[in-house]
């Protein structure tokens, strides 16, 4: 089968740009798992000839792409789909959107799931009075067969009906209870993994990571979730 078989041809009665169909194609070929992590691309010359456009064009297509974090060009090999993820700021999106919209697929392996009275660190991050009631989700997050990061997350007690309520994604979750988070602030600083962290990541001791502090908002002003994520260096930006 060739490339354009696989992955779809281009609609030239779309009154969209040549190299935006084009983009679509291949984004929509790495999200469906068409083609594959690290899988190569063909070269410019060729998918130009197999989708009858300009090299100009096939170029401008993997140029967004590439600023995508998509694909990725190596020096002397070629153009291939990106193995390390390429992390968006710029929206609210959960991991498991944030995976899937590249290509990958996400799961979770959950460690615990509790229910209790806020703790200080906790109240302060949500602005909640001494006492009050906050789910805690603690869980290793996957993309693939990869490990990706250690996940905590404490989620007030009036954003959800039950700690039952969350199966595998926490956001969708929230927003099946009209309390997915509108916006957040998020703080990130570079860390070297301990040696806990790095046994159930099936990492070295010390190897770099990247911590990044979420709290989530309602549309009220209200919070929904305080989220300590602990992400590996080699595989997450």
């Amino acid at each position: 089968m060739s490339f354009i078989e696989a992955v779809g041809r281009l609609q030239k009665e779309d009154p969209a740009p040549l190299y935006l169909q084009l983009q679509k194609v291949l984004r929509d070929a790495i999200k469906n798992r068409i083609i594959l992590a690290d899988d190569a691309i063909p070269p410019e010359r060729d998918l130009a000839d197999e989708f009858d456009v300009s090299r100009i064009t096939v170029r401008k297509a993997i140029d967004g792409l590439v600023s995508e974090g998509l694909l990725t060009r190596r020096r002397g090999a070629g153009t291939f789909v990106a193995t390390r993820v390429e992390k968006s700021f710029s929206k609210l999106s959960s991991f498991s959107e944030d995976m899937i919209s590249r290509g990958r697929k996400p799961h979770s392996v959950w460690v615990s799931k509790s229910a209790g009275a806020v703790t200080p660190e906790e109240a302060l991050s949500l602005g909640l009075s001494p006492g009050s009631l906050v789910y805690r989700f603690h869980r290793i997050r996957y993309a693939d067969d990869a490990t990706m990061a250690l996940e905590y997350s404490t989620v007030p007690g009036y954003c959800l009906p039950a700690i039952e309520s969350v199966q595998n994604s926490l956001y969708e979750a929230l927003e099946r209870a009209g309390h997915r988070p509108v916006r957040a602030l998020q703080r990130l600083r570079a860390i070297s993994f301990s040696a806990d962290q790095a046994d159930t990541l099936g990492i070295r001791v010390g190897d770099p990571g990247l911590f990044i502090e979420r709290r989530g908002f309602l549309a009220d002003g209200r919070a929904a979730e305080f989220t300590q994520s602990y992400y590996r260096g080699d595989a997450y930006d």
